[in-house]
């Protein structure tokens, strides 16, 4: 309730608002239970009048005053609900202070990992594993998404929580008004190690920043696609992950995890919409479909693409497709080199049926 960040301090006005206007109506109800409850007592000497039914001045009192702060609560609440929607620029920086004309906010990108937090600065060059440093008073521009399952991305001192999930990414516009240290979670149960999924938030003002970004790149770590998918492994059960630094981090990182592409041979998840968009590609296509053999099953297995081979491709993609319990890839023949075995001449007799179709995957 004395937060570090404008838009927590507004919600935190929100919260104590809306609670006053419940109370003109919870403190009434509670004092005359205690009242009713004295005067109706067995032995007091209340008034009793068994012919009374109606009271229209009562009546009045009773749906008036809760209809005048429901109203209050509504507006109240539509209103700061577009003011304080995480994906809406900042127009202040904090009360009687607003942005500055062409202020540009800094660029964060967020990965919820199992478990712990990867901050990519994609300005700078660098990135942190369970640390995140904002510079005092410029606005942040978090653009938050994560590698396997839904995590919510929280740092109660700046601002509200927001959902981090795979496959796309959620957004949240903050600013921290005060240096220092403040502690980040995730607020959604994801896993053995949820409950250390902590970071450090650290409020920078002056240079500390810039000195901040300088330490990072001194790091001896780089952080690339080889390198990320090392990081993306679980950990952190037993113990919050060590804070790390990388140097450096590779083009288009984050938008190969968004996307579910990071591992090689993968098809990014917007090419595959892409082609669906135009309504497949046909039995030709299936050199495309085969680096999508992850998504069946969550089987990791990437299926080679060799040029001159496509039958083995056509025959690995239709067993991966219609037997889930079959392997996703064998060795890839060479042209013209048959097998006799069941399984063979089983998943060429699929391919025949489904070769005159078009694919209508999704």
């Amino acid at each position: 309730m004395n937060p570090a960040g404008d838009i927590a301090k507004q919600q935190a006005h929100l919260v104590v608002v809306a609670t006053l206007l419940m109370l003109i109506i919870v403190v009434p109800v509670m004092v005359l239970i205690a009242v009713f409850a004295f005067k109706y007592r067995a032995g007091a000497n209340a008034r009793y009048e068994p012919e009374w039914h109606h009271s229209t001045q009562l009546e009045l009192v009773i749906w008036s005053a809760p209809l005048l702060i429901i109203i209050a609560l509504g507006s109240l609440t539509w209103v700061t609900t577009h003011l304080l929607d995480p994906f809406r620029p900042l127009d202040r920086i904090k009360e009687g202070q607003p942005v500055k004309a062409g202020t540009k906010p800094l660029e964060i990108e967020v990965v919820a990992l199992d478990w712990k937090w990867l901050f990519i600065y994609p300005e700078q060059g660098v990135a942190s594993i369970n640390e995140v440093a904002l510079p005092v008073d410029r606005p942040v521009h978090f653009s938050i998404t994560a590698s396997s399952v839904m995590n919510s991305f929280y740092i109660p001192a700046v601002a509200g929580q927001i959902y981090a999930m795979p496959g796309m990414t959620t957004q949240l516009n903050a600013v921290v008004n005060k240096a220092g240290s403040y502690n980040g979670f995730s607020a959604n149960y994801s896993g053995a190690g949820f409950s250390h999924m902590h970071f450090t938030a650290l409020g920078l003002a002056g240079g500390d920043f810039d000195k901040w970004v300088a330490n990072a790149k001194s790091a001896s770590d780089k952080l690339d696609a080889e390198t990320y998918l090392k990081v993306e492994q679980p950990s952190g059960v037993e113990a919050t992950d060590p804070v790390r630094h990388f140097a450096n981090v590779q083009g288009g990182l984050f938008d190969r995890i968004v996307n579910l592409c990071v591992t090689p041979g993968k098809m990014c998840v917007n090419q595959m919409m892409a082609l669906d968009a135009k309504g497949g590609v046909g039995k030709a296509g299936t050199f495309n479909m085969a680096q999508l053999t992850y998504d069946k099953d969550g089987r990791p297995k990437v299926t080679p693409i060799v040029p001159g081979k496509q039958a083995e491709l056509d025959k690995a993609f239709v067993r991966a497709l219609c037997d889930p319990a079959a392997k996703v890839a064998g060795p890839v023949l060479p042209a013209g080199q048959q097998s006799s075995t069941p399984e063979k001449a089983h998943a060429k007799q699929e391919l025949s049926l489904l070769a005159p179709a078009r694919s209508t995957h999704s």
